[in-house]
């Protein structure tokens, strides 16, 4: 069963290779005011009261707006935003859903990854401790409507360790990052999405 088709996940969905000793909120700002390209590869785990989900994957993002999110074990989807649209391409279903980027993002934990002004405008930031050298930071919604409880990022070092998502149903979804590159060398068609011929295209 799957479980998670948003780039959080991103996306969301992504703050990474900043300097974390400086505090975690500081390492976070540095990175939303000077990072504008990154690639690498994730494991994502996704959890509520009945089901637990692993996924692997790997992404590319490049500010503003511009983001690829694929999920290749144990199965593939991929998930594209051109700048005005949401490409979710379902492989095993043959499906393609697409919507608009700015009502699929909105405020949501991926809106940080594509828009800086995301962060500041609709999160409230807080140090949130130190586990196993990894530094947190919580980042909490300043609306009650965004379907999100919190964010937590976590940095290593210089690099990104991982982000955890509780959403508002308490599903928890833990995203471990790896083989960060933050001056990755992207073509405009990575951004870019056709459907394939022979699937369905449903428009949200």
């Amino acid at each position: 069963m799957k479980y998670l088709t948003q780039p959080v996940a991103i996306f969301a969905l992504a703050a990474t290779c900043v300097v974390a000793h400086a505090g975690g909120i500081a390492a976070l700002q540095n990175f939303n005011t000077q990072t504008s390209k990154i690639s690498g590869k994730f494991s994502q785990r996704v959890q509520n009261k009945k089901h637990t989900q692993v996924t692997s994957g790997t992404f590319a993002i490049q500010r503003p707006g511009l983001f690829r999110w694929e999920y290749t074990t144990p199965y593939q989807q991929t998930i594209v935003g051109d700048g005005k649209t949401v490409w979710l391409y379902d492989h095993d279903l043959a499906q393609v859903t697409q919507r608009s980027q700015n009502q699929t993002l909105g405020d949501s934990p991926a809106a940080i990854l594509s828009n800086k002004i995301a962060l500041n405008n609709y999160y409230a930031l807080k140090e949130d401790g130190e586990t196993n050298g990894v530094s947190y930071v919580r980042a909490t919604p300043k609306k009650d409507d965004t379907g999100y409880q919190y964010i937590r990022i976590g940095f290593n070092g210089n690099t990104l360790a991982s982000m955890q998502l509780k959403d508002s149903f308490g599903n928890q979804t833990d995203i471990q990052f790896s083989d960060i590159n933050t001056q990755p060398q992207f073509t405009r068609q990575q951004f870019q999405f056709t459907p394939p011929k022979g699937v369905d295209v449903l428009s949200q």
